[in-house]
Parts: C-alpha cells; sequence; structure tokens
C-alpha cells in the first residue's frame, strides 16, 4: 500500500484516485483551501497547468524525495490552438526543473476521465496510461501501486518523450471538444 495526495478532485483527480483506492492505496486529495502539511509517497497534480506554479512554490520543500505525476495537458485554453510551454520542452519538464529532488513521471494525460473510470476506451478497449520519465525505479513503483486497478501501463521511455504525450493529449482534447470523438473515447493502444 502506497500514500497517495492528490492536488484536484475534479474529474480526472476523482478517478486517478478511484484507480489507486481500488488497488488498496491511502488516498488524500488537496483543494484550495486544504492545509498542506506533509505529502504521500506519490503525488498527483491533477489541477490545470498554469495553477501548478503556485502549488510547487507553496510547498517546494514537501516535494524533496516524491514521486510527482504531472497529469496535465499545457494547452492555451482561450485558443485551443498550441502548447503554453517551449516547443523544445513539455510541462513535465518545466515541473522536474523546479523540484529537482523529486521525481517526475509524465502519466494520465493521455486519458479522460471517463476512461480511467470505466478502464474502458469507447466501451470495448483497455485503458492505457503512458509513462515517461527518467527515473525507472519510480515509474516501476506507480505501476505496483495500481496493480489490480484494471488500468494497462506502457513505459514510453524518458521524461523528454512527455512532450510526445503532451502533443496526443492535446490533439485528443482537441477532437473531443470539436466532437470528433467522445469524451469516453479517445485512443486506444493494442499489443
Amino acid at each position: 500500500m502506497a500514500s497517495i495526495t492528490i492536488f484536484g478532485k475534479g474529474n480526472m483527480g476523482s478517478a486517478i484516485g478511484g484507480n489507486f483506492e481500488a488497488a488498496g492505496n491511502e488516498v488524500t486529495y488537496i483543494t484550495k483551501d486544504t492545509p498542506v502539511e506533509q505529502l504521500g509517497e506519490i503525488v498527483i497534480l491533477s489541477v490545470p497547468y498554469p495553477a501548478i506554479a503556485g502549488i510547487l512554490a507553496a510547498h517546494r520543500d514537501l516535494f524533496a524525495g516524491k514521486i510527482v505525476i504531472d497529469i496535465t495537458n499545457p494547452l492555451n485554453f482561450e485558443t485551443f490552438d498550441s502548447l503554453v510551454v517551449p516547443a523544445d520542452s513539455s510541462a513535465a519538464a518545466e515541473i522536474a526543473k523546479e523540484i529537482p529532488d523529486a521525481s517526475v513521471i509524465k502519466a494520465f494525460n493521455t486519458t479522460f476521465a471517463a476512461t480511467l473510470a470505466t478502464k474502458k476506451v469507447a466501451g470495448a478497449h483497455p485503458t492505457t496510461v503512458l509513462l515517461a520519465s527518467d527515473d525507472k525505479e519510480a515509474k516501476d513503483k506507480l505501476v505496483a501501486a495500481l496493480e489490480g486497478s484494471g488500468l494497462a501501463f506502457i513505459d514510453a521511455g524518458l521524461l523528454k518523450r512527455a512532450r510526445e504525450l503532451e502533443a496526443m493529449g492535446f490533439l485528443q482534447i482537441s477532437l473531443a471538444a470539436a466532437d470528433k470523438i467522445s469524451w469516453t473515447g479517445g485512443f486506444g493502444i493494442f499489443h
């Protein structure tokens, strides 16, 4: 059993937390008004990308030694036309620069909340979570903490692959926002 802290309790935070709970972990949610004194060994940043800078600044020392999961897709939500991080970087890489004593993993950004809750994409295919991080041990601990949740996982490589994962998330959100796919659909990976 792992101790999990989730910043945010929206659709994604609740769906991710439900998977950790189903796998037998202890989950604590932090919202805007929650006092923060400590964090679990795995911390999920389930808030819009612009909110992350404030969270990191307010609790920087608490992130040392933690596994930090960035689920964000740093879209320009005004235009839905671009990502707001440098073209040679990613939200996850920017977060890793801010908290160098933590192990940052990009995960859950290519899945919708509905597919995490049902464990199915388009009602038929297993939900697969793609992971990118420079810390293989941290990725292994994340997958172990979710064993029995019903989700599938693929290691997508080093943290530099987060840029491609964010582009996939951007495309998926753009398609759903344009009603070209449903919010219960998305990318399925079959292997």
